[in-house]
């Protein structure tokens, strides 16, 4: 076995507890920056925290039941989307699409399964309503697919190649509808949008077992390691024998198929699918899972670092709308989350974002 060999091999093993080996000093001492770095996914608990206090002064229906769960059903859809942009950005990828894959999903599954007559929407009636939500996560799964396709075999550039994917899947979206909302949903779609269990929506046991499971594969198992390994060093991944190509695109088709169930639960949840549904909700997407401490340039971020990322940004919206400030002003504030969030991510690790 060659010297590079064994060095990509040993930079693979390094990178794949994700965060990569601790820089040291001259003494072997691990920097204490990248000590305090390692706290960095429990750091926004205090922020959620205190987050609760100011909502609480700012308005007492803060803290009632009705407004919490409010806030975590309404996290439940981008936690899916956050969920699938980590396990992406975790490898080293992009993937820009999840935002029109949240509309278009369940749009084609509806129009292959509601009957071509009697309803203001028209489908083609080819299936059966039970499968609406099988052909809805397939139609996320066959996105990343072929997200995966331009990014590993035509090797075209991930970012241009997902966001040319976004405004596609926008275009057949508003097509498919006609530009209107679709208000004839099955049963199944309204049954875990809006069912109960043990007293909280269905939608948010099933978000927490989706990231309780995902952050147990990638903790524990070989194959979710891995994704760090490729993310912090693909060369070196590929010299340690792992398949980063198969990876990369089995990760892709989870993260379509996570944000085509978040289309589900959106669209249960509110008996309809709208025409602009998840129109601008990847910068929503993007300001969590960076606040979360998910790493742009892969290898870096975990599970729970990202879900309070979603809690975080989704009670910053909450207070501010006790507080009376217009939700005018969310996108003002999603985009100022990321900018701070990149400032923060800087000179905790010390490495810079190019």
């Amino acid at each position: 076995m060659t010297e590079t060999t064994r060095a990509s091999r040993s930079s693979a093993r390094e990178v794949a507890d994700g965060s990569g080996a601790p820089p040291q000093d001259s003494a072997g001492r691990a920097r204490p920056v990248l000590a305090l770095a390692r706290w960095r996914d429990l750091s926004l608990v205090p922020v959620i925290l205190v987050l609760g206090l100011i909502g609480f002064i700012v308005s007492p229906a803060f803290l009632t039941a009705d407004n919490l769960v409010g806030v975590v059903q309404q996290s439940t859809e981008l936690g899916l989307l956050v969920l699938g942009l980590a396990l992406v950005l975790i490898c080293g990828r992009m993937d820009l699409s999840l935002e029109s894959t949240l509309g278009v999903a369940p749009v084609i599954g509806l129009w292959l399964v509601l009957p071509p007559e009697g309803a203001r929407f028209n489908g083609l009636g080819l299936l059966p309503l039970w499968t609406a939500i099988p052909l809805c996560l397939a139609v996320g799964a066959l996105i990343g697919t072929v997200n995966g396709f331009l990014m590993l075999k035509l090797r075209v550039n991930g970012f241009i190649a997902t966001l040319g994917m976004l405004t596609m899947l926008r275009g057949l979206h508003i097509g498919v509808a006609e530009g209107q909302s679709i208000v004839n949903v099955p049963d199944s779609f309204r049954y875990l949008g809006k069912a109960d269990w043990l007293g909280l929506p269905a939608a948010v046991w099933l978000c927490l077992a989706l990231y309780a499971v995902t952050g147990a594969v990638l903790a524990y198992m070989r194959h979710g390691r891995a994704l760090y390994a490729i993310g912090g060093n693909a060369e070196a991944a590929r010299a340690a024998g792992i398949r980063t190509d198969r990876i990369t695109w089995i990760v892709l088709a989870v993260a379509g198929t996570l944000a085509a169930f978040a289309g589900i639960l959106y669209t249960g949840h509110y008996g309809s699918v709208s025409a602009s549904q998840g129109d601008g909700w990847i910068f929503q997407v993007f300001a969590a899972a960076v606040i979360g401490g998910i790493g742009l340039r892969g290898g870096r971020g975990t599970v729970f670092g990202a879900l309070t990322g979603v809690l975080t940004l989704q009670l910053v919206v909450n207070v501010m709308t006790l507080g009376g400030v217009p939700p005018l002003w969310n996108q003002f504030l999603n985009g100022t989350i990321i900018i701070v969030a990149l400032i923060i991510s800087r000179f905790a690790s010390g490495e810079r974002q190019e």
